[in-house]
């Protein structure tokens, strides 16, 4: 696969991806919910969790200049996070967001519950708005620096990891905190 085509398909998967994750948005939830559903949000808090520490073993096995290593982590943590999404994706087509505060979990915030969880709210939602962008952001660059990598291409790998690497610890990261900020909200 030459690099031209390759780096079409980053874009079109890219674009693929966020058509897909706008359109759940927009859609209407199916009237009849599987009962596994509901599991999904933990387990894709874990997925985040354990791909946050393999992108960090896969640092430590780098510098350490295990290669192999660090080739065969980061091949898990790319698994994983495809997992991620295919279960992101299947949740919210069944389930729409949840709203941070609503501690009697009716759908509704009254005055009384946005009280209760004050400036946490902001603080909620400012973690939240990053680690959206940079998952949009992340996609192609991890899918480039995967690429690059695959093929052994160092110095291009090298320099698009510069700037991938942290933005992905980041989202997968505060995937993990939002998980947690969010999960007390859970209406199921």
């Amino acid at each position: 696969m030459n690099d031209k085509f390759f780096l079409r398909l980053v874009w079109i998967v890219t674009a693929v991806v966020l058509t897909v994750v706008i359109a759940l948005k927009l859609v209407p939830p199916p009237t009849t919910k599987p009962s596994f559903i509901y599991l999904l949000p933990h387990i894709i808090g874990g997925i985040n969790a354990t791909c946050s520490v393999l992108l960090i073993i896969s640092l430590i096995f780098i510098r350490k200049g295990n290669i192999q290593a660090h080739k065969i982590t980061n091949i898990i943590t790319f698994i994983l996070s495809a997992i991620f999404l295919v279960f992101y994706i299947l949740f919210h087509l069944y389930e729409k967001d949840t709203k941070f505060g609503d501690i009697d979990h009716n759908g509704i915030l009254s005055v009384a519950e946005l009280a209760a969880v004050g400036s946490t709210r902001y603080i909620y939602f400012f973690i939240l708005a990053t680690h959206i962008i940079l998952a949009v952001v992340v996609l192609p660059l991890i899918l480039v620096s995967f690429y690059r990598g695959l093929n052994m291409q160092v110095a291009l790998h090298k320099k698009i990891v510069r700037w991938s690497y942290p933005v992905w610890l980041y989202v997968a990261v505060t995937g993990v905190v939002v998980y947690l900020m969010i999960s007390p909200y859970y209406n199921f």
